[in-house]
């Protein structure tokens, strides 16, 4: 079982004292809270991808690239990169790159974005998301799995001889996961490839997650990966923590009722009741994260949202602490001692490579 955080890199005003980050200053503190990420025991960090005021993180290889300089253990993640959006040419290049630098520290999560306007930005047609998410993520799996690429499609122009540089890592491209709200032919793409499946699980109500991975589930074992408990799942989350309850509910209401995102909106309590924002004690996330299992089945990927809303630094520094020390040792303890043998852990570098090349030993010379 893999625990972490991502973030979406908003710019936001501290609600109880005015004061806004520079881009500067938010780009650092991202770093700053990956690094804590590693020293505090967390598996993943992963950074989304926006090109649009108020988010700063447009380039998340880039971002990564620098927090791979700085850290030896943690898996580096997208928590959105565009497929529809961006050149599969680029991503191919520059993943496999950033897979190099970190030594295969690296996967990424395929996403169509929640912002409208971005693509005529890239020059797409936002009424062909779901067709340029399928074109698109089929040539960038070729692009990573064959050495020389001839290809034709809808929506890029043709590729004759195309060799995409450098090659992944080891031969084996980085684990995709698909990224969705509430679209089930995304979910279907994960299924077909058997690649993993994430839901964000953090505005709507868990009913909805529990539809749309159930039919994920289904579709893998359709598809002949393995049996439907053995999909690769993995859920979004979101948790403010103190020592006492209560002081976490006075600390973060003024945040979350203003946020961009959710203030104005249904109450703290409404929203907690409805969603998986936890607001409260250690023993309290503890609880309400280990409910995820009972709705979703056995997973292998627990993220958390932690520095949205305007929240400083400082705070985040210290939820991470309470996070890594008091929330996710007992987490896992829990989940992995529940997880029946036959259900997978989440695929790394080095089991992808594991797999590999038993699969090569078994195709007669």
């Amino acid at each position: 079982m893999q625990f972490g955080i991502f973030t979406v890199g908003d710019v936001t005003t501290d609600p109880t004292n005015g004061t806004t980050p520079t881009e500067h200053e938010r780009i650092k503190a991202m770093v700053r809270i990956a690094l804590k990420a590693e020293e505090v025991g967390l598996d993943v960090f992963a950074t989304g991808e926006h090109h649009n005021p108020p988010f700063v993180p447009s380039s998340p290889t880039t971002m990564l690239g620098h927090i791979a300089a700085q850290t030896s253990k943690i898996v580096l993640s997208t928590s959105t990169t565009l497929i529809t959006t961006n050149d599969p040419v680029k991503i191919a290049e520059d993943f496999a790159m950033l897979q190099h630098l970190a030594d295969g520290r690296v996967d990424l999560m395929m996403g169509r974005g929640n912002t409208g306007p971005v693509y005529p930005w890239f020059g797409e047609d936002i009424r062909q998301g779901i067709p340029l998410a399928i074109e698109k993520y089929a040539l960038l799996r070729r692009l990573w799995r064959e050495d020389v690429v001839d290809w034709s499609g809808k929506f890029r122009t043709p590729l004759q001889g195309f060799t995409s540089t450098p090659r992944p890592l080891d031969d084996v491209p980085p684990f995709v996961w698909h990224g969705s709200i509430r679209s089930p032919e995304i979910a279907e793409q994960a299924a077909f490839y058997g690649d993993g499946f994430f839901a964000n699980h953090i505005f709507w109500p868990t009913s909805h997650f529990q539809q749309l991975i159930a039919f994920y589930r289904q579709r893998f074992e359709h598809y002949g990966h393995g049996q439907a408990d053995q999909a690769i799942v993995g859920l979004g989350g979101q948790a403010f923590i103190r020592p006492k309850s209560q002081d976490a509910w006075n600390e973060f209401r003024p945040y979350f009722d203003n946020a961009p995102v959710y203030g104005h909106g249904p109450s703290l309590e409404e929203f907690t009741d409805q969603t998986p924002l936890t607001v409260g004690s250690p023993q309290e996330v503890i609880d309400k994260t280990l409910t995820f299992r009972e709705h979703f089945g056995d997973y292998q990927r627990q993220l958390f949202l932690m520095d949205h809303a305007g929240l400083p630094l400082k705070t985040v520094l210290e939820q991470l602490d309470l996070l890594g020390s008091e929330v996710v040792p007992v987490l896992r303890k829990e989940l992995d001692s529940m997880r029946p043998a036959h259900v997978p852990d989440a695929p790394t570098h080095a089991s992808l490579v594991e797999a590999a090349a038993a699969v090569s030993e078994e195709v007669p010379a």
